[in-house]
């Protein structure tokens, strides 16, 4: 029996990576802002549910698009950031931004922009 997974089309081997409401947000966070802890993750989301923030955080380490690092200290500290793999997305994510910008309209208020719009 075979692991591997079974997909239609490349196009939903990316969207198994990077789908999901905050997949994106979480790797264009850490592309423009460098590692984070999961409590500065959450609060950049701030209506993400912890559940799923950690779900997907997993799944994203699991592909190994992040990496998660933990700091012996006293009280447990969890980093996470893009691996060399994860940075291989940052094409997409960029045209995401671009698309996004490009058609805010009237309908959109954004409470953290980050793209150029260029």
């Amino acid at each position: 029996m075979s692991d591997k997974i079974r997909v239609t089309c490349e196009i939903e081997v990316t969207l198994r990576v990077i789908g999901g409401k905050w997949k994106p947000l979480i790797l264009h966070l850490l592309q423009h802002e460098g590692a984070k802890r999961y409590s500065e993750i959450l609060r950049y989301l701030e209506s993400a549910p912890k559940k799923t923030l950690t779900a997907q955080l997993r799944e994203l380490e699991a592909d190994g698009i992040i990496a998660r690092t933990v700091a012996p200290a006293g009280p447990v500290q969890v980093e996470y950031s893009i691996t060399p793999h994860g940075e291989t997305l940052y094409p997409i994510l960029e045209a995401m931004c671009d698309w996004g910008y490009d058609n805010l309209g009237d309908r959109y208020e954004m409470t953290h922009p980050a793209c150029t719009g260029e």
